[in-house]
């Protein structure tokens, strides 16, 4: 099994459980970088910490390794078929619950005024891209900063650092993808 099948088995049953990548891994005693570069297929834990992370869903390892795509053929959702991923002031609502066999995330963001993906930038591998529906979004990649308004976009190597930030008054809403999952 691949590092990005174990990746995505392990975010599939994280998010089945309703658990953030935060939250698994203060239960299961590791620092919160561990499952995300478990969950993004850079790095393979080893049968002792992948078991030691299972325990804390909780869920076995012969279940876990049995685990199959389900639903993955299913091609429209509702709008209350989107399942939530995001926390606190920024809404990420992803289309589908289970990304098995999938080489797309696709996600409905919303940022209230002010919130931002934090100080530290995002790093990961793939590409990403969005389209500003409404509001304004400070987008942040690099070094180059810029203020995107309804109907600009974005699109960028996820290994580039970066950042997004709502400025103004009203909420911002972006539709966007990325591939390979890493959410």
């Amino acid at each position: 099994m691949t590092n990005d099948e174990v990746g995505a088995r392990l975010r599939h049953v994280r998010i089945l459980h309703g658990l953030s990548q935060r939250a698994l891994a203060k239960r299961a005693g590791v620092v919160n970088s561990t499952i995300s570069l478990i969950e993004s297929g850079q790095t393979n834990p080893s049968v002792g910490a992948l078991k030691r992370i299972l325990d804390a869903v909780p869920i076995g390892l012969a279940e876990f390794f049995s685990l199959t795509p389900e639903g993955t053929e299913k091609a429209f959702y509702a709008s209350e078929e989107l399942v939530e991923i995001g926390k606190g002031r920024i809404s990420y609502r992803q289309v589908g619950d289970n990304l098995f066999g999938r080489a797309l995330q696709l996600l409905k963001e919303r940022y209230e005024p002010g919130s931002d993906t934090g100080r530290v930038p995002l790093v990961h591998d793939g590409e990403e891209g969005g389209i500003v529906l409404s509001g304004r979004l400070e987008v942040t990649v690099d070094d180059e900063r810029r203020v995107l308004g309804p109907g600009d976009a974005y699109y960028f190597s996820s290994r580039r650092p970066h950042r997004f930030r709502c400025i103004g008054p009203n909420p911002c809403e972006v539709v966007s993808a990325c591939t390979p999952p890493t959410f």
